[in-house]
């Protein structure tokens, strides 16, 4: 599944914003509007990844998938890893809501082949000139 990061430019900003809540107890959750059909398939070992700024930047393992409330007030809860996994930089236009995404079309994470120890603001940089 991969879902725009509206309300955070970077991924230590995500981690941020979930701190106090992670530091209660509480699971880190996301909320949509529509249950996705294939919720078994995510569960099974699916991920989320967020875009930043029209960049794929990390993933988090989709733990549990659930529909809440009732009728028009039904919305759905993905529980989500508070562990947060870096992957490769990769561009991603913007769409609303979210999307499946293949295992195919997901970007590695780092440090698997990839240069993952270069600092965030300079692959940016990179990418941006073409570099990379």
């Amino acid at each position: 599944m991969i879902k725009l990061c509206v309300g955070v430019d970077t991924v230590e900003g995500l981690i941020d914003w979930h701190r106090p809540d992670l530091a209660r107890g509480r699971p880190w959750t996301m909320h949509t509007r529509q249950t996705p059909k294939r919720a078994a398939e995510l569960v099974e070992g699916g991920s989320l990844y967020r875009v930043f700024k029209g960049v794929v930047l990390c993933r988090q393992a989709i733990l549990a998938v659930d529909t809440v409330g009732e009728g028009i007030h039904a919305r759905c809860q993905v529980t989500l890893d508070p562990e947060v996994v870096r992957v490769a930089p990769t561009p991603r236009r913007a769409f609303q809501g979210w999307r499946y995404l293949s295992a195919a079309g997901a970007p590695p994470d780092l440090g698997s082949g990839v240069d993952g120890d270069i600092p965030e603001d300079l692959a940016r940089r990179l990418r941006e000139a073409g570099a990379w």
